[in-house]
């Protein structure tokens, strides 16, 4: 074994600012996931039970197997909206009757459980890992639909809920809907497209349109039962595979189902695997809080990966990127993690061969972000720092190993790109609170800005206004930095949820195990044309 040998001291007093630093950060985190878990807040949530109704993580939490975890994705999503924190829905990865299964569940405490823009948009991204990952799919069903006033931004491009539900069962991977109350208009095709529809006695109201539209558009005198209730969808149309008698009752007939799918894994699971060496705990004190300030992502490494044993690979070229290769709960990684980060023509070679070795042993990758971007400057562009970024580019983008990223601090300019951000399609991609992620830093970004406009007031003759120049910059500067952090970029689901840096290896190990659902294989000589 290889075992990292740690640097970091505890006792230090630039840990303690790093873990108090990060501490605040958490402490925010968690008021902002509070406003999620209180839904649409004490009003309705009472309303909801006084009907005898489970909230929408209770039913989760009944539908998945004892003590098993659930991995919530982008529970921030709506964050700095118009709309309530969350999207109106939940959505996750669980274990029910034995088999990994991604979970969506409305939550009629906000606005009758309706959809609005955000709502489509956090559906979609679980569809999306659903079919990359082949897990069965589990929709806990009760909405009125689309939000009537956000419908301009809903209908067109949330017919591609339904198309996904097609497209997933077309694919062999199973679709379940449990409907607790509400499935109207549009949203009755969840069930009617699913492979598996429970329906609740009294409860669940399946149609596309309700009485009072009926009444307008054929005159017909009708009643929520006749028109769509559960017992005439099990007895008359056909639409409900399963009647249940309440809550808990569909909740079991959805375990039954699942349990009789036979979907296995494309890969068995590992054997049980050593825990780091070192204490998660330390994750606390190993980001400082001005990311400027360097630190050693091996101390990361050593805290999340089995045994924290990691085979550094080219440790004395491109020493600004860290590659290796390790296990995380059993699984085999390669790691590449930015050090100082700066890219520079070295780092993005050294990535690209790490890359192409990934693929030819058919490896993982896990991307842990902190870089300031490709190096810029006469030097390096003679150098040819635009083919080699271009090349490191281009292995991430035509790797066809499953990817995780983590944003453990900055993420700037195609340093983002090419350390597999969002647009690079990885299976997962997480935040640390301490991350930061846009086109630049807020103060070269301000700076630039300010240079442009100075030279273009040079040019026609003007005088310069300095004092206006500076109240440009400090804006620009103070707009960035809002829009750089996770929680900004959380609620646009740029990620897929911002985590306690003491969960990430459990968190990786549960994308991990989701990852070898489906079968893969890394490119074999696919690359584009890497400019040498």
């Amino acid at each position: 074994m290889t075992v990292i040998a740690s640097r970091l001291d505890p006792h230090a007093a630039e840990f303690a600012a790093n873990r108090h630093a990060m501490l605040e950060k958490l402490a925010a985190l968690d008021a902002e996931h509070a406003k999620a878990l209180a839904g649409g807040g004490e009003k309705y949530t009472a309303r909801h039970r006084s009907r005898g109704k489970l909230l929408a993580r209770e039913r989760i939490e009944l539908l998945l197997d004892e003590d098993a975890p659930f991995l919530e994705l982008s529970p921030l999503a709506a964050w700095g909206s118009d709309y309530p924190v969350g999207g109106s829905i939940v959505t996750g990865i669980g274990t029910v009757s034995g088999v990994e299964c991604l979970i969506t569940a409305n939550d009629p405490t906000v606005r009758g459980g309706s959809s609005n823009p955000w709502t489509m948009r956090k559906a979609l991204r679980a569809n999306e890992i659903a079919y990359t990952n082949r897990l069965p799919c589990i929709a806990l069903v009760e909405s009125g639909g689309a939000d009537l006033p956000s419908q301009k931004e809903i209908f067109i491009p949330g017919g591609a809920l339904f198309r996904d539900i097609t497209r997933l069962s077309a694919a062999g991977i199973p679709t379940i809907a449990v409907v607790f109350g509400n499935s109207t208009a549009g949203g009755a095709y969840v069930p009617g497209m699913s492979d598996h529809t429970v329906m609740i006695d009294g409860r669940s109201k399946v149609f596309l349109g309700g009485p009072p539209l009926v009444k307008m558009a054929t005159g017909e005198e009708s009643d929520d039962e006749s028109l769509g209730g559960a017992g005439m969808h099990a007895r008359t149309s056909g639409l409900a595979d399963h009647y249940a008698v309440d809550e808990p009752d569909a909740i079991r007939q959805a375990r039954r189902i699942v349990a009789r799918l036979h979907h296995r894994k494309a890969y068995a699971d590992p054997p049980l695997a050593a825990p780091p060496a070192y204490d998660a705990e330390e994750l606390l004190g190993i980001v400082p809080g001005d990311l400027r300030t360097p630190f050693d992502p091996r101390e990361v490494i050593a805290r999340i990966v089995d045994g924290s044993d990691f085979d550094e690979f080219k440790p004395l070229y491109g020493a600004s990127l860290v590659t290796g290769w390790a296990a995380l709960h059993g699984y085999p990684i390669g790691v590449l993690a930015n050090a100082q980060g700066v890219l520079f023509s070295q780092e993005s070679q050294k990535a690209a061969q790490f890359v192409q070795l990934a693929n030819q042993r058919d490896i993982p990758l896990l991307f842990l972000h902190n870089t300031t971007g490709y190096m810029v400057g006469r030097e390096y562009e003679q150098g040819g720092i635009v083919k080699h970024g271009s090349m490191m580019i281009n292995a991430v983008a035509n790797s066809r190993v499953p990817h995780l990223s983590v944003l453990i601090g900055a993420s700037y300019g195609a340093g983002h790109y090419g350390m597999c951000g969002r647009a690079y399609d990885p299976r997962f991609l997480f935040a640390w609170p301490s991350a930061k992620s846009a086109v630049m830093g807020p103060q070269q970004l301000a700076g630039v800005l300010s240079i442009v406009a100075r030279a273009s007031a040079a040019a026609k003759g003007q005088p310069y206004d300095d004092e206006g120049d500076a109240a440009l910059r400090a804006m620009v500067e103070q707009q960035v930095e809002a829009e750089s952090l996770p929680m900004f970029l959380s609620g646009r689901l740029y990620d897929d949820g911002v985590i306690d840096p003491r969960d990430t290896r459990t968190v990786l190990g549960l994308c991990l195990s989701a990852v070898h659902t489906a079968p893969y294989q890394g490119v074999r000589g696919g690359f584009g044309v890497f400019r040498m």
